[in-house]
Order: structure tokens, then sequence, then C-alpha cells
């Protein structure tokens, strides 16, 4: 929802039939009356906190310092949600979101603040974050990494939905704390070859005849290519197939159906398979991904993150390093071009069996991969009863405290931990900090993610 004009004067949240959420029955019943507070701060999603009676809310699109009128949209024991309907004053960072469908769209969170203001209050958080949950101060913010705020997004899950009374098929994202499908017309995070599509998306699946029966769609975009992988919940008729098919050729882009997991993704009978690539131009590494596999969704930010681990460890030939979480090798085949051995360790066979193709596309001979459970007891691995010089640590929103016990075995001079997730990154920075012995020597953000409240960010610790 499009934030108001500024004043003194209260200014209703409205919008037009693109972007007014549509009133659904809820089961919680809870006073509708709008409720006057004061913002006083930013909750780790982005959302204003105020209390009323005690209780702390969390209100979309409001900043600190404004004075607002809200209404409740959710009720729990603890804390309660709430949407804003009036904007007494304006904070100063405040601006008119670019895209018509922000507030209904789930996908974005932030379009309401400034772009350069995003960065500064996220890296407050983080700070914030590292001292309440962590009991760390951070000694040195890292400058952020920053790229472009749009057109950014190279992965994706789209879900697909026909809706007989609207006579079409919705493509896009979940609407904001809602399981339904927002009615869009593109995207302005995504890459434009398919943000500036949706529509073009939407008319062809409503020629299928299976167009009922495609839930979602994988979006895997590369430096140069990218596919579209259709879940299907049964198989496309040659029909189907061919007007999949004439889509694709058309906009320069490779389709491939899914019948069931991961694995059963497939090109269309007849055409190619297609990889997606990246590259780090840097480091001189390219890596080939299949269309669900997990990579970073913001090629620009990746390159400069790689690089500042790569420049922060300083690697030499004496180097034994230990990449947790490792995915398909984003970071260890860059450090094994400097390291003297690199060891990969991830949960996903699959990941770890493409990160070893990987290894050979690139002519690396000196780093070996496994795959293991990191939340699990791994002492009994041969891996893991070895000595590393540097860490590095890239675990998923769940964090890493489980593997972090280990430290004291593996003894690194340094570590360095990428996190998705700032609250789990502050508490593992207290474990590194407060019980291993280790110091933090600067933490910082990158901006993954802008427009949305999502912090990516990075964090150095020193024996």
């Amino acid at each position: 929802m499009p934030s108001p004009a500024g004043g003194m004067k209260a200014h209703q949240i409205t919008g037009n039939k693109n972007n007014m959420a549509r009133s659904r029955t809820r089961k919680k019943v809870f006073s509708q009356e709008p409720i006057k507070v004061t913002i006083e701060s930013l909750c780790h999603d982005g959302r204003g906190v105020a209390h009323v009676n005690g209780k702390v809310v969390f209100i979309d699109d409001a900043l600190p310092g404004e004075e607002i009128e809200f209404i409740y949209t959710d009720s729990h024991k603890d804390y309660a949600e709430g949407r804003m309907l009036n904007l007494f004053n304006r904070a100063a960072e405040r601006v008119e979101p670019e895209c018509p469908y922000y507030g209904v769209c789930g996908g974005c969170s932030f379009q309401h603040v400034a772009a350069s203001e995003q960065i500064k209050i996220k890296q407050e958080l983080l700070k914030e974050q590292f001292s309440r949950i962590g009991k760390v101060e951070i000694p040195q913010i890292w400058e952020a990494l920053t790229g472009p705020h749009w057109g950014y997004r190279s992965k994706a899950r789209m879900g697909v939905k026909y809706v007989e009374k609207k006579g079409r098929v919705l493509v896009g994202f979940r609407e904001r704390r809602q399981p339904f499908l927002a009615e869009i017309e593109s995207c302005k995070v995504m890459q434009p070859i398919v943000g500036d599509n949706l529509m073009a998306l939407s008319e062809m699946i409503g020629k299928l005849s299976i167009k009922a029966l495609i839930p979602q769609i994988e979006v895997a975009i590369g430096d140069s290519e990218c596919v579209l992988a259709f879940r299907t919940l049964e198989p496309a008729p040659e029909s189907d197939k061919e007007i999949l098919r004439q889509f694709a050729h058309q906009h320069g882009i490779s389709i491939c159906l899914q019948i069931k997991g991961p694995d059963t993704i497939v090109p269309l009978d007849g055409e190619p398979e297609v990889l997606p690539t990246y590259a780090l131009p840097a480091q001189g590494i390219k890596f080939k991904f299949r269309p669900a596999m997990f990579t970073q969704v913001n090629y620009e930010i990746n390159r400069q993150m790689v690089t500042r681990v790569m420049d922060q460890f300083a690697l030499t030939q004496d180097d034994v390093v230990l990449d947790l979480f490792c995915g398909l090798g984003n970071f260890t085949l860059p450090l094994a071009t400097k390291a003297g051995r690199v060891v990969g360790v991830e949960g996903d066979l699959p990941l770890i069996n493409h990160a070893k193709e990987n290894a050979r596309l690139n002519n690396l001979n000196n780093v070996e991969f496994y795959a293991a459970d990191l939340s699990k007891d791994v002492s009994d691995q041969l891996w893991a009863q070895q000595k590393y010089t540097k860490v590095l640590l890239d675990p998923s929103r769940a964090g890493a405290s489980e593997v972090l016990h280990n430290l004291k075995k593996w003894q690194p001079q340094q570590i360095i931990y990428v996190s998705c997730n700032p609250s789990t990154l502050a508490r593992d920075a207290g474990i590194l900090v407060n019980t291993l012995g280790y110091k933090l020597i600067k933490a910082g953000v990158m901006d993954m993610f802008p427009q949305t409240g999502h912090v990516e960010s990075i964090a150095l610790f020193q024996k």
C-alpha cells in the first residue's frame, strides 16, 4: 500500500483496486477501532514497534517517530500485529513506493523507506541484535556492500493460480501475511526477463489444458540464461508442451517441467538441458547449477561478498580452510584458488555432488567436499578430526550453534560468519566471544535483498 503524503493533518492510507488488500474472514476476533500510537523503533523484519496497554504491537509500513492510527490484524499471547490506517507526521526517510502493488504483494516490505536509509536501518538492527541477544558490542562496523536496488533478483519460487472468477491466471508472490496470491502484473525487484513478463506468462499459462494444475514456477536466472521450471500436478499433454515451447523460443528462455520433486525437473521434449551459470570474475570461477538448487539471489552483492572474504582471509598455500554449509561451493572454490587445501561440508547431497562437478569444471584439485548434517554430532567424521587455520560459516536462518563447539578441536585463527538472519548470528557471536574466547573484529550488512526487511550480514572473529 503506497505511503501517504506528509503533513500534520492525518492522511488516510488508501489505494486503487490493484493495491488494496481484500478483506478476509478471520478466526480471531478483536477490536477494529483505530488506535493512535507513536512508533518507538523497528523490529528485526522492519515493522514499526509500538506498545498498547503494555503489549507490543508490530505495525507494517510504520517508521520510528511517526504518529499513526492503526487497526489490529492479528493478536497473540505476547504480541499483536497491525496495519496502519492514518499517518499524522512523516519520518524524514519515508518515500513513495515505486511499485503499484506494494502493500498487497508480500515480496517487499521496505519500499516506503529511501534506498539510502534502508541500509542504515539494517546496520542499526544488526548492532541492536548483537548487543541484546549476543551480549557483544561490534567494535567496528564494516562498510555496507551495496548494489542495484531494482531488477536484481535472479532466483525465486513464484506461485501460480488459475482463478476462474477472474478469468485469468495469477503469477507472482503471496499477499502480505496472507496465503493468497497477489494480483500483480509485474515485479520490479525480479530481473526484467521475468519481472516484466508476468502478464505474458499469465496469458500463456491460461491457454494450457492443465492451467489449473500448475502450483508454482521455479525461476533460475544465470548471467546469460533463464530457466523456468513449471511444477505440474499431472503430466502435460503434447499440445501444452508445444505452447510452452513456442513461448520459450519467443522469449529466449528455457522451460522445464517438474512432475514431482526437484530431481524430476526435465526440459521439454526435444529441447536441450540448460544449466544456468554465474561467474566470479575476480577469482576466475564459474558455476553451473540446476534450477531448484540454492544460489544467492543477487549476483552483484555475491561477487562483492566473496571478494571481501578473500581479501580478509589473505590466504597462502599454508592455509587449510573449512567451509561449512558450503552449498555448491560459492565460497569453497574461490578459497581453493589461494589456499593450500579447502574442505567444504554441506547437508544436501545433490548440492555436494554438484559442487564436485563445479570443482572439476574449474580445474581445482585441492578441494574436498563432504555431505554431513551439521546440526548433529560430526566428531566421528575424518574431516572433523583435523585442524584448520581458517573457518567460513554460511548457515541457513537457523544459524550454526550446534557446530561451534568443534572449533575447540579445529583451532582456527580466523572465522568469517556470513548470515541471512541477524538474530542467530548475534546468538552465535555470543557463543564465539563469551564461551569460546574469540574476539569480534568487525561486522556489517550486505544489501542482498533491497526493498525487503531481510538482513544479510557478515562478521569477522579472530583468536
